[in-house]
């Protein structure tokens, strides 16, 4: 087969058989030797190698030792290949250790040969010998790490790294030729070099400053066990003038960051070296101590935010293209979560509207979109439809997805936003762009209740003429839930029975689906008639799924309204985060045996409607604005900062919790009378972290108990805890408490025995005085009494005796944010003033801990344990806010709690808070309002 010939199915890369290489290989072993025909048999090999392809191992082991013949060649382009080969063969060949002694010849090589033959040679002979033959080489590889070639001592120090997984210990005593290597201030330059010699090379041609690179990676994984290590080489080769090479400054940025995320301690020393990194020479350590500083998220401060904001600024006045991308890039994730911080930078990214490259007009309007105010959105909207029929569908999407975050941000100006989003829904577009906008208008519908009837017209208009199957049935099955609750029902079934018509099977009976229930409950008898009639016709579709649907939703039509109404139109669900966890662990039970048993739905909670949309939007809330965490790997691999994924995470990782906790208070015995869990609330951490005993615990609410669960961790490792309880000693909240209300203890579960380094749990029962009818709320003052054992050092195990002894933690408080669950509502007023006349209360207070408007807003939805509603979870003012909450009671009644705040900040006084509270249930209203501080 000709070598020049391409295969038309590969786009033009080489097709090359290993038969038939294999058979050319021969040419290794024919004098005279061709240095030209071994290279081209060569690089066919290497492409088979590099494509996927594998040689068997005999036939691996033969072709390494042909080729390994060549090493009597003196030509250097072909010594080049050989070594690129030999390296990828030694994988699938048997006996590559033998080879060692002709690549041990080269890594000594001098004179013109040096540069060519001693840094492959190195990259080779690392990656055929194994963990016992290491030691052999030790000192050829430490001479050549502070080698004065730059080349070759860049390729001895990115070997070592492949020999640290098999080889730590010896490594580690190379430290010193290592931290030598990282202060190299050799003068030759290696692009020279590589010029003059012709020569590959071991690095990407910038001489010495690469070496530091390398180098100082190298050290970080000698060291990366010992973080007080960690910090002094930060420290040092951070200092002015050390470190030459613009990439090992940007692997310690990455570092001081990791190490401030890692402890907290560092965290201010960690803050000031990026600050100077901010200010470096080059633009790259820049651009990545910005992007570090946005991995803090909000816990970084507006003055440390402002640093990089303003130094981001400069930089979209570049001319260059790329550096005023990566600026408005990075700006566009500080607007996420200090949108306050990047507004100062709004003038000049809207001079960036209208650049010519679409990828940084993209970034610059998706910014101004999270940074500006209710006044510039519609001057935003029209801005952007501008240029929207000019990039492609990715950055269409991440447009759309900015827009549907100001829909829930500013909820007032719902109708542009609609007007512009059933306008670009008619342009042309693929799935994933249509899907966003789709989803989007499906938001405005949820939660913004005033724009349901225009979307609802324009998603008609949409599904008309849908090339997307799947978008079709989504829009069916809204407009089958949405549709009958509008004031003309009537005009939707129109559109849907055209479907019915027009569409394909899948289409078809999501469209009968939908028309059922505009005819379950229907109190209009003609629009019940209508549908009827039009549910007949489809019992003579040609899909079975069509007409079985269409028979079942008859039969049901023929039910009583309740009955029917409960298989059609079910307002509660299971909450499917749950569901889908423990789907997953039933089927990977895996065996028969698992199988026999029937999957139990009667563990799986039901939430209902308005649960599942309060969660629905306080995740899309949370990705709008999202509080990023410190990356858990190495320095050159931070966490992605997608807002959307850390939410979806955060709330798997939540349920799980909540999972985990009902089930195991199911599998103690003395809780089995109590019922299902009703709620159980976060970790509440009553101990610092560093102390002896730490311990955090968790509220668990029942229908007429509380039981408090304290997770007990023993740090003491020669010290064990036996007999561990808690006592837990309720004092009420309540002011003119009935007797015989309240918390009452009933009894405690101890742990019998805590190792070190071990946790352990106690569980304290309380019973809700009132017999789960009323509210009851408790300060909880908690003493930790167990019985101290010393470890025999020799055993392991503990000593006989010991003494008793007793540790006070913080007090732990039960209120009204335990009895709450949040919830949603289209409109606060019409639910504020439907709880007019109820148990109304009032007070007002000054917020000690919070230092503006916007950490009053977060902390105060954490107090109050409710949904914020309308938009008001964000502060829009520094001076004035407003925060509405609506949430429903744990308890049989479910009765409705809405809460309003009004909120004032100034300079001297603080944060100043009225904070109103009603409730259908009487004491619920109190006992929030009381849980303010």
């Amino acid at each position: 087969m000709s070598f020049n010939k391409k295969d038309e199915d590969d786009s033009g890369i080489v097709k090359v058989d290993r038969t038939s290489v294999f058979q050319e290989a021969r040419v290794f072993n024919t004098p005279p030797l061709s240095p030209r025909r071994c290279r081209s048999v060569l690089t066919k090999i290497a492409l088979l190698l590099f494509t996927g392809e594998r040689f068997p191992t005999t036939e691996a082991t033969s072709l390494f030792f042909s080729i390994s013949k060549l090493f009597q060649n003196r030509d250097a382009s072909l010594r080049q290949m050989v070594y690129l080969v030999i390296k990828e063969l030694s994988k699938e060949a048997e006996d590559v250790i033998m080879v060692t002694s002709s690549i041990m010849k080269d890594t000594a090589a001098v004179g013109r040969e040096d540069i060519v033959y001693r840094a492959n040679a190195i990259r080779a002979l690392c990656r055929i010998i194994d963990a016992s033959t290491v030691q052999a080489i030790e000192r050829p590889l430490k001479t050549a790490i502070v080698d004065r070639s730059p080349s070759v001592s860049s390729a001895a120090l990115v070997s070592t790294y492949h020999l640290l997984p098999i080889s730590r210990p010896l490594i580690s005593r190379w430290a010193s030729e290592v931290q030598e290597a990282a202060s190299s201030t050799k003068s030759s330059g290696f692009l020279g070099n590589f010029t003059s010699s012709h020569a590959t090379g071991a690095g990407s041609g910038q001489g010495s400053t690469m070496v530091q690179y390398h180098a100082i990676g190298l050290l970080y994984q000698m060291r990366m066990g010992d973080r007080m290590s960690l910090v002094k080489m930060v420290q040092q080769y951070s200092a002015p003038g050390t470190t030459k090479s613009p990439l090992a400054r940007v692997m310690l940025v990455r570092l001081a960051t990791k190490l401030a995320h890692d402890d907290p301690s560092l965290r201010r020393p960690m803050l000031k070296l990026l600050d100077e990194w901010l200010r470096d020479k080059s633009e790259m350590v820049n651009f990545e101590a910005a992007k570090q500083l946005t991995t803090f998220g909000s816990e970084l401060s507006d003055a440390e935010a402002s640093q990089a904001v303003h130094v981001l600024q400069l930089f979209l006045t570049s001319p260059r293209a790329i550096t005023k991308f990566a600026a408005i890039r990075i700006l566009h994730t500080f607007a996420g979560f200090k949108p306050e911080s990047v507004r100062t930078c709004n003038p000049d990214i809207e001079s960036l509207i209208t650049n010519t490259n679409r990828s940084i007009a993209t970034f610059a309007i998706t910014t101004l979109l999270k940074t500006g105010n209710e006044s510039s959105v519609d001057r935003l909207l029209k801005q952007i439809s501008s240029f929207m029929s000019e990039i492609s569908d990715e950055f269409k999407v991440t447009v759309v997805g900015a827009v549907r975050t100001l829909c829930l941000k500013f909820p007032a100006k719902q109708a542009g936003m609609l007007t512009f989003l059933s306008g670009i829904l008619r342009d042309e577009g693929g799935f994933e762009f249509k899907k966003a906008v789709v989803e989007a208008m499906f938001d405005l519908i949820k939660f913004v209740p005033e724009s349901k009837e225009d979307a609802l017209a324009h998603l008609c208009e949409f599904i008309e003429d849908c090339e997307f199957t799947k978008l079709a049935v989504r829009v069916l099955h809204l407009l089958g839930v949405e549709g009958p609750g509008t004031r003309e029902p009537g005009k939707y079934i129109r559109y849907i029975y055209n479907r019915v018509v027009l569409e394909n099977a899948i289409v078809r009976a999501a469209a009968v689906t939908a028309l059922a229930k505009f005819g379950v409950g229907q109190k209009d008898e003609e629009v019940k008639g209508s549908v009827k009639v039009l549910l007949t016709r489809c019992l003579d579709d040609l899909d079975d799924e069509v007409r079985d649907r269409a028979a079942l939703n008859l039969r049901l039509m023929g039910e009583d309204d309740e009955t029917s109404a409960r298989f059609v139109r079910s307002d509660s669900m299971f909450s499917l985060p749950i569901l889908e966890d423990q789907l997953a662990r039933y089927v990977a039970g895996g065996d028969k045996e698992a199988f026999a048993e029937p999957f139990d739905f009667g563990g799986v909670p039901v939430v209902s409607l308005e649960q599942s949309l309060a969660e629905d939007k306080r995740g899309k809330m949370e990705s709008a604005a999202p509080t990023l965490k410190a990356p858990s790997s190495g320095p050159t691999r931070p966490k992605s900062t997608d807002g959307g994924a850390a939410s979806a995470e955060s709330m798997r990782e939540a349920t799980a919790a909540s999972q985990r906790y009902a089930a195991e208070l199911a599998r103690v015995e003395e809780f089995s009378g109590y019922g299902p869990v009703l709620k159980s609330s976060g970790v509440v951490e009553i101990t610092e972290s560093e102390t002896e005993y730490v311990v955090s615990a968790i509220k668990h609410v029942f229908a007429g108990h509380v039981v408090v669960q304290y997770e007990i961790k023993n740090t003491l490792t020669d010290m064990v805890l036996g007999d561990v309880s808690v006592d837990a000693t309720p004092t009420s909240t309540v002011e003119d408490e009935e007797e015989g209300a309240g918390l009452q203890e009933e009894f405690i579960l101890p742990a019998a025995l805590i190792r070190g380094e071990e946790t352990g749990t106690v569980y304290v029962s309380f019973a809700r005085g009132s017999g789960g009818e009323g509210f009851e709320g408790a300060s909880l003052s908690n003493v930790l009494k167990f019985t101290l054992r010393e470890v025999d050092p020799a055993t392991g195990e503990p000593e006989e005796g010991g003494y008793e002894d007793q540790y006070e933690v913080e007090d732990l408080e039960v209120g009204g944010a335990d009895y709450i669950v949040p919830a949603f509502a289209g409109s606060f007023e019409n639910v504020w003033g439907a709880l007019e006349g109820c148990e109304e209360v009032e007070e007002t207070l000054q917020l000690g801990n919070a230092k503006s408007i916007a950490q009053a807003v977060e902390d105060l939805i954490k107090v109050l344990g409710m949904q914020a509603l309308e938009g008001s979870e964000v502060a829009l003012s520094t001076s004035t806010h407003q925060l509405k909450v609506f949430g429903r009671s744990v308890g049989v009644k479910r009765g409705k709690v809405a809460g309003l705040v009004r909120m004032a900040f100034s300079g001297k006084s603080g944060v100043t808070v009225k904070v109103v509270v009603r409730s259908e249930e009487a004491g619920l209203a109190g006992l929030v309002v009381g849980g303010v501080r």
